[in-house]
């Protein structure tokens, strides 16, 4: 490291959490090279950082051997569908990148001798019977299910990357990321926030899948880079939950959408998914004392930014 850069390879770097990442460690002076097959990622994400100094885009499928010439010194999976709309439409490709891309990105960081942060989820506490969840819950999860493509392929994750760990002293850090939202969520990603704040923009029905007493905790993407850069920089293995524990039901996220946009929408109820949990927050007392991390941005200041980027890139 003497007389030179930190150089970050970050896997998914096209995508939401991704791109800010990227931003995130350029910004610090690290050297970035993104890897993305664009399947869910947009280069409207990256494209501010093509021709910034240190920034490297690589088209490819990290699920096909992953070679990244010169030193590296951390490599950041963050590559696969990560909503239910589009993993349950990429079922295959979300298992293979939970498995032979993690195996392939792990294969990466041992040959560089380099640090691994996993994005892993709060999916892999299922339909928790634990509230809220702490990281020594092992979950309750269907994997035979259609969401347990998702959910078994980063438990899968888990598990190799710990294996490396053991097996090779790879130095892992992994993170549990609940909900996350803000500024270059896919309008059409099909989680609850993208969904409620584009059909309120547009006067449409707020769609409520359930009866809309579900809760789910939401995490502004400012806090949730900054979270996973402390867990990267710290000497934490986790796995370490990195979510907002403040705790909301679909529904009083519908009403905080409404007052934020202005929108006269009403809300239509739906049935509720197979699997979809009722209750979804992360207990963050391990984040507060190893990183001394811990959200910032309330609900309705970060639907508020996310709306404004939302208007501002539909125009």
């Amino acid at each position: 490291m003497t007389g030179r850069r930190r150089r970050v390879v970050v896997t998914g770097g096209a995508g939401f959490l991704g791109s800010h990442l990227c931003d995130r460690l350029l910004e610090r002076g690290d050297e970035v090279v993104a890897i993305d097959n664009l399947a869910t990622g947009r280069l409207s994400n990256i494209e501010h950082l093509f021709g910034v100094d240190g920034f490297t885009f690589v088209r490819h499928d990290v699920s096909q051997y992953v070679w990244v010439p010169g030193p590296v010194d951390a490599v950041l999976h963050f590559a696969s569908p990560a909503s239910p709309k589009d993993y349950l439409e990429l079922p295959i490709q979300t298992l293979k990148v939970g498995s032979l891309g993690t195996h392939n990105t792990l294969g990466l960081a041992k040959d560089k001798g380099a640090r691994y942060l996993l994005a892993s989820t709060s999916e892999v506490y299922g339909d928790p019977q634990v509230h809220p969840q702490p990281e020594e819950y092992w979950g309750h999860v269907n994997p035979v299910g259609p969401r347990g493509v998702y959910d078994e392929a980063k438990r899968f994750g888990e598990a190799m990357a710990m294996a490396y760990h053991r097996a090779h002293g790879l130095d892992v850090r992994i993170a549990r990321i609940f909900n996350t939202y803000g500024p270059r969520i896919r309008p059409a990603d099909g989680r609850v926030v993208a969904n409620f704040l584009v059909q309120a923009l547009e006067g449409k029905p707020i769609t409520v899948y359930g009866d809309g007493t579900q809760t789910r905790s939401f995490c502004y993407v400012d806090d949730e880079v900054r979270g996973l850069l402390a867990l990267l920089d710290s000497d934490h293995v986790g796995p370490l939950n990195i979510g907002n524990p403040t705790e909301h039901t679909v529904t009083e996220l519908a009403e905080v959408v409404l007052e934020v946009t202005g929108s006269a929408s009403s809300l239509v109820f739906e049935p509720l998914p197979v699997d979809d949990p009722t209750q979804r927050r992360p207990d963050i007392t391990l984040a507060r004392r190893v990183l001394g991390w811990e959200p910032e941005v309330s609900l309705r200041e970060g639907l508020a930014r996310t709306t404004g980027w939302l208007e501002a890139t539909a125009t």
